[in-house]
Formats: structure tokens, C-alpha cells, sequence
């Protein structure tokens, strides 16, 4: 389970809300503390970059409000491939093959609703088929 958060503030006048987003990104949830060591052991062990995984997905609107989330499960299609990004928590305390694990659940999670959005999709044009007059 994971809480969530509202954070409001005002900007200064010489900072973008967008600003705001590259300061804070990548989360200190997903990188670890202190967050820039924990980034350089992360570029350091990781063979594969992020990306998007970990970003702000959300939207500003045309007068400066911003409104995201953190990518944690996710997929995204690139080079006409799908990709989909999970991961887990490690602290002192972790076991790695229950981590590991765990990042496969999430992961077969998203799978899982990508398939069925496609069977429903393909139902939805199955019945629009079946409503068409000739």
C-alpha cells in the first residue's frame, strides 16, 4: 500500500512549475538517501536507465497549475515495442529473491490489464461489427 500526498506551495517568480518537478524528480522514494549518492550507485549498478520509469506523469495546464504522479508501474510502447517498469523497495533488512519477486508481480500486474484492455477492445469492435447494416 502506498500513501499519498497533496503538496501546494507557490512558486517564485523566477522558477516554472516545471522547475519545481526537476528539483524534486527522481523521488527519494526511488532512488534512496542521500538521493544524489544513492543516484551515483544507482548509474553505477544498473545496466539499463529508467527512463520514464520513476518520472512525473501528469499534466500543467495554460495557467501554470501542475498536477502529477510518480511512475512506478507502468508501461510504455517505444520503437514499436512495449516495455513495462516495476520495482521494490530495498532497506537493511531486505531479502533480494523476495524483492525480486515482488517486482515480477507488479510487473505481471500490468501485463495483466494490458491484456485485458485488449480483450476488451477487441469486444468493443466485435460489437460494432455485429451492429453495422449493410
Amino acid at each position: 500500500m502506498h500513501i499519498g500526498s497533496t503538496v501546494r506551495g507557490q512558486i517564485r517568480d523566477d522558477k516554472t512549475a516545471l522547475d519545481a518537478v526537476e528539483a524534486v524528480l527522481p523521488a527519494g522514494t526511488l532512488s534512496g538517501a542521500p538521493k544524489y549518492r544513492a543516484m551515483e550507485i544507482i548509474n553505477k549498478l544498473e545496466n539499463n536507465k529508467r527512463g520514464i520509469y520513476g518520472g512525473a506523469v501528469g499534466y500543467l495546464d495554460f495557467t501554470g497549475n501542475l498536477d502529477t504522479c510518480i511512475g512506478i508501474r507502468l508501461a510504455y510502447k517505444k520503437n514499436g515495442k512495449v516495455f513495462v517498469r516495476s520495482g521494490a523497495g530495498i532497506v537493511a533488512d531486505s531479502i533480494p529473491e523476495k524483492e525480486f519477486q515482488e517486482c515480477i508481480n507488479k510487473a505481471k500486474a500490468v501485463v495483466e490489464a494490458i491484456k485485458k484492455a485488449q480483450q476488451m477492445a477487441a469486444y468493443e469492435e466485435k460489437e460494432n461489427d455485429d451492429d453495422t447494416i449493410d
